[in-house]
């Protein structure tokens, strides 16, 4: 697989395992890496990015300070932040990160994403935003733990940072990447550029910044755009980069948990429906269009339609079970779940057409001994 992959691994609100991050061959991926050390504001990569993307970032207020655009918008896919941060000796330091989405190797923006297709992550890391596919709920905003994600007000769409994944498609690196004049942006294999970002973190410790550092958050798998960092035991003095980012609770809880626990008590359901169908009736007379229930268990294929349901039913209840207590109950076992309860469908439909039919022949004889 070269740079310009672009095979997609997995799309929002769609079924199927992904291998964690620790078993994908990260010689595939490739990654941005961010030196804010050397990073000296000239927001180059801002107008870069508005001139590929065709963008019209709005002019805003000047309040009298660096940082313009203030934030983030849907027209507005990556900015400079700047701080002023006193160190340890007394010396004022002026600090740039250029922000923008981190591409995390566990996207929560994905996660959450309810509309199928609307986020897509590439094979190579990339995770991108299909705007056609997009219902503007603003589930991603949420869900993404770096803030990232806007919504449009022009169109309902959310839209953020591709990672020039049009140009990576044919070789190319990010426009971002191509502007930087001064080295503080590089573009390459994963591999290549954690090797790289080591060699600046030992420079900068040579310089006299002992706590300097990579800023790639294992909270979220890891991210396909790192910084180095100076500073790096104080993340959020680079324009509140947040210490330890994760995927929310809340995010976690519902794709996680209550979607498959939605489906086993589903099966649940119908597994109860068939046990009261077998032993007592859909009524629960004791006569239902003139045949007894003790007849029930002679009707061809029906005892063992529910009997077979019943067991199908508890035996995916308790493979649901089983994988919540390991910490893998994941969308994979929910497409399980899923198929089972079209198959309890199934033999819930086989039944009830057995049962017709045995009242149809039941009736059929009745009219033949009145006639």
């Amino acid at each position: 697989m070269t740079l310009q992959s672009q095979d997609i691994r997995r799309r929002s609100a769609t079924n199927g395992m992904t291998p964690p991050p620790s078993t994908r061959d990260a010689s595939l991926q490739v990654t941005k890496l961010i030196d804010v050390s050397i990073c000296t504001g000239c927001k180059a990569c801002q107008a870069a990015c508005d001139e590929w993307n065709d963008l019209r970032t709005k002019v805003g207020e000047n309040y009298g300070v660096y940082d313009n655009p203030m934030d983030l918008e849907a027209e507005t896919w990556t900015v400079i932040r700047f701080d002023e941060y006193v160190n340890e000796n007394g010396k004022l330091e002026w600090l740039m990160r250029k922000d923008g989405c981190m591409h995390c190797s566990e996207p929560g923006c994905l996660k959450s994403c309810p509309s199928a297709g609307a986020i897509v992550q590439f094979e190579n890391g990339i995770v991108d935003f299909e705007s056609e596919h997009c219902i503007g709920c603003g589930y991603c905003m949420i869900g993404c733990p770096f803030n990232i994600p806007r919504v449009s007000h022009k169109d309902n769409h959310s839209y953020k940072c591709t990672l020039c994944s049009d140009r990576v498609a044919v070789g190319q690196e990010p426009a971002c990447v191509k502007t930087c004049t001064t080295g503080a942006l590089a573009f390459g294999m994963r591999d290549d550029m954690l090797e790289l970002a080591e060699e600046r973190v030992k420079g900068l410790k040579e310089r006299g910044f002992p706590n300097a550092g990579v800023y790639n958050p294992q909270g979220v798998g890891g991210t396909h755009v790192i910084y180095v960092l100076p500073h790096a035991d104080k993340p959020e003095i680079y324009g509140g980069l947040p210490r330890d980012p994760s995927i929310s609770p809340i995010v976690l809880g519902w794709k996680d948990w209550l979607k498959p626990l939605g489906a086993t008590a589903f099966i649940a359901t119908i597994a109860g429906v068939f046990s009261h169908f077998a032993f007592v009736g859909p009524c629960g007379d004791d006569q239902i269009g003139g045949l007894d229930h003790k007849e029930d268990s002679e009707i061809p294929g029906l005892k063992e339609n529910l009997e077979d349901a019943a067991s199908f039913a508890k035996d995916e209840a308790e493979k649901f079970k089983n994988a919540v207590k390991s910490g893998q109950a994941t969308d994979l076992v929910e497409d399980d779940l899923e198929k089972a309860a079209s198959t309890l469908r199934e033999k819930l439909q086989a039944a009830e057409e057995a049962k017709a039919a045995r009242e149809a022949d039941a009736a059929a004889e009745k009219n033949h001994l009145k006639d």
